[in-house]
């Protein structure tokens, strides 16, 4: 496997080097929306959900509820970020690149009861109808995302046209610039601080919860700034995807696997999987597992580029058969490719549930997370996640861990 370019910088900024540049990180992806708007034919999309408003925006908010905070992003002229309580008296001092704020409504998934949500959606529908007034859109399509049936229909009651902005955003945020990347590669190396402590810490006695929160700490310590809880599954539960976080103690002997997913470097996700074996080298078995394993994502790696698509990927995982199983649906998330960034199920999808018989062309850019796993169920197995970026070449690796054996814990 051949790796992407190692990052030259950390997570500092100097004016004496090029590291990630964050203000042409977000031009480049309003730019990039607003041709998207262009091209789908919309005046404007109104969007929550912070893999969309982060994108959009630049900036973070508050999500311990659904659509707390949103913008109304238009083809042509100056943004309109609708903000919510406590954020908004402050954030604008912070933010000099939004021009034009407000304060957001939200009706907490209809907790004030039916009647008082009804009205306060359509108080949202009256200011955002207003702001496209002002705009001289009103009469036009607006797309919208992120926002409940309760949003959708008081827009639509105040005459505004609504389309589904889901397809546009995974339309224009399917391939990644110079800036996304590297925070991709960031949030990795990052994760790697995790795996290497989870390295320290398995041994027989040691708690899966334990080891877990510690490599979470080290990630944090390392530069992630929003960290998920790390899950490890180990022995019986190592396969199909058993119960995590159950407080299991390590036996000697054991496989463990941690999947370290949504641990993010400026908004962007890991999607990342390793194995290890607890006290001991892996038998033969477990060997044959794994060695079958990186064969079978070695082959789906090199299908991916430019020029192929993703069933020319596809077809190197195995059946759902395979394993016994009647339809592709009981591997869903299991033998997968998915896109990565802001959204960390975002285009293109490989599987062979879709992608042969709805295949998706692979674009210079695009970055995707690549994983599959091996083993017997009630008796164990492994599992392994790579995450790649297309160039004109093929498919490079952005994770750098050690992927081609199972490494033995604890190290040293």
């Amino acid at each position: 496997m051949k790796y992407a370019e190692e990052l030259r910088h950390g997570t500092s900024i100097g004016e004496w080097r090029q590291g990630i540049d964050v203000d042409r990180l977000r031009a480049e992806r309003q730019e990039k929306a607003r041709k998207g708007l262009r091209d789908h034919g919309f005046a404007a999309i109104l969007a929550a959900r912070p893999e969309n408003t982060r994108y959009l925006t630049g900036l973070k908010g508050p999500e311990f509820q659904p659509a707390l905070w949103y913008t109304l992003f238009p083809a042509e002229g100056d943004q309109i970020v609708f903000h919510h309580a406590g954020w908004i008296p402050i954030y604008p001092a912070e933010a000099p690149w939004i021009k034009e704020w407000r304060l957001a409504r939200a009706w907490f998934t209809r907790g004030p009861g039916e009647e008082a949500s009804r009205l306060e959606a359509e108080r949202f529908a009256r200011e955002i109808k207003q702001e496209l007034v002002r705009m001289g859109i009103q009469n036009e399509k607006l797309a919208i995302v992120g926002f409940d049936g309760l949003a959708s229909q008081a827009l639509r009651d105040a005459g505004i046209t609504v389309i589904d902005g889901w397809p546009m955003m995974l339309d224009i945020t399917k391939t990644k610039t110079q800036d996304e990347i590297e925070c991709l590669k960031m949030a990795f190396a990052a994760t790697d601080a995790a795996w290497y402590r989870t390295w320290e810490l398995l041994k027989p006695g040691a708690i899966d919860v334990d080891v877990s929160a510690e490599a979470m700490l080290a990630a944090h310590k390392a530069g992630i700034e929003d960290v998920p809880t790390g899950h490890l599954r180990s022995g019986s539960l190592t396969f199909d995807r058993g119960f995590a976080g159950t407080g299991r103690i390590i036996s000697f002997g054991d496989l463990v696997y941690g999947s370290f997913c949504g641990a993010k470097y400026m908004g962007y996700n890991t999607c990342y999987y390793r194995t290890f074996s607890v006290g001991k080298e892996p038998d033969a078995k477990v060997k044959s597992w794994y060695s079958e394993l990186v064969d079978r994502l070695n082959h789906v790696i090199e299908a991916v580029k430019p020029g192929n698509t993703t069933a020319d990927a596809a077809i190197h995982f195995p059946p759902a058969s395979r394993w016994g199983y009647k339809e592709e649906a009981e591997v869903l998330t299991l033998e997968i490719g998915h896109g990565i960034g802001l959204y960390n199920y975002g285009y293109p999808i490989i599987n062979r549930q879709w992608s042969l018989e709805h295949p998706m062309e692979f674009e210079v850019g695009m970055t995707l997370a690549i994983e599959g796993r091996e083993g017997i169920p009630g008796e164990g197995g492994v599992r392994l996640e790579d995450a790649v970026v297309i160039t004109e070449n093929g498919a490079e690796l952005i994770d750098r861990w050690p992927r081609d054996e199972i490494l033995v814990a604890p190290h040293g």
